[in-house]
Parts: structure tokens; C-alpha cells; sequence
């Protein structure tokens, strides 16, 4: 799968983490924001980087700026 297919395959759920993470929240405020556990919330995380094939979190922000899953 390449980065544009990533891209297209992602969930809802998926894309509302991204928006948190690139909100700065931590796994722990994603779980409570989410009705999830902690674990499951870093699962997702861990998830979504490999999908996108993204390292860092600074990555994952610039990604869903570009991808106007978050504004400005």
C-alpha cells in the first residue's frame, strides 16, 4: 500500500486520533476523550504511524495539517 492508498483507507476513528495527537494530547486524554483505554488509544496511535509510515509525532502533525484534518 502506498502513502496516497494510506491515505484514502483511513477510519473515521483513525482520523479523530490523528486530529487529538495532533492536538497534543497524550494517550491517557485520547482514551478519556474517546471512551477508550489508554492502551487502546497508544494501539491506535501505533496503528495509524504505521499505516501512514510516519516516525515522529511532529510527522503525524505536519501530515494532518496538509491533509486539513486540523486547521492552522
Amino acid at each position: 500500500m502506498d502513502s496516497s492508498e494510506a491515505r484514502e483507507s483511513l477510519t473515521s476513528r483513525e482520523r479523530e486520533i490523528i486530529r487529538l495527537i495532533a492536538e497534543g494530547k497524550s494517550s491517557k486524554e485520547l482514551g478519556s476523550s474517546l471512551c477508550i483505554s489508554a492502551k487502546t488509544a497508544e494501539t491506535h496511535r501505533t496503528n495509524v504511524m504505521l499505516k501512514l509510515h510516519l516516525h515522529t509525532t511532529s510527522e503525524l502533525v505536519r501530515y494532518a495539517l496538509r491533509n486539513q484534518i486540523i486547521d492552522a
